[in-house]
């Protein structure tokens, strides 16, 4: 992978936890579920434009990395880094990984 790509790739998976951290909840707190809706709307596809649409993330070889893996790794290491509980972080990712092999066993099957 060239380092344009590696830049490309990291401000891409980025872009996404910062807009949740900085956005989300203040669009919550400002018009409530509303806020929630128009969030998820306008960050997620946001960034999935800015990721998938204009090629932020640069994909190559065996390994796929999902959107959603940014924001994992991006809000958990804000959340440690602010003092928050690293451990029920965990396990919370735990069950986050264990739900997900579940329901992609469960759709190879069908």
């Amino acid at each position: 992978m060239s380092s344009s790509a590696i830049i490309t790739t990291l401000a891409g998976g980025f872009i996404f936890p910062f807009l949740i951290r900085l956005l989300w909840g203040k669009m919550c707190e400002h018009w409530g579920v509303a806020g929630g809706y128009m969030a998820a709307g306008f960050i997620v596809g946001t960034a999935w434009t800015l990721t998938h649409g204009v090629g932020f993330i640069v994909q190559s070889g065996g390994a796929w990395v999902d959107q959603a893996f940014a924001a994992y790794t991006g809000l958990f290491v804000a959340s440690a880094m602010s003092g928050d509980n690293v451990g029920k972080g965990l396990v919370n990712s735990l069950f986050a990984i264990i739900g997900g092999v579940i329901g992609g066993f469960i759709l190879s099957n069908l």
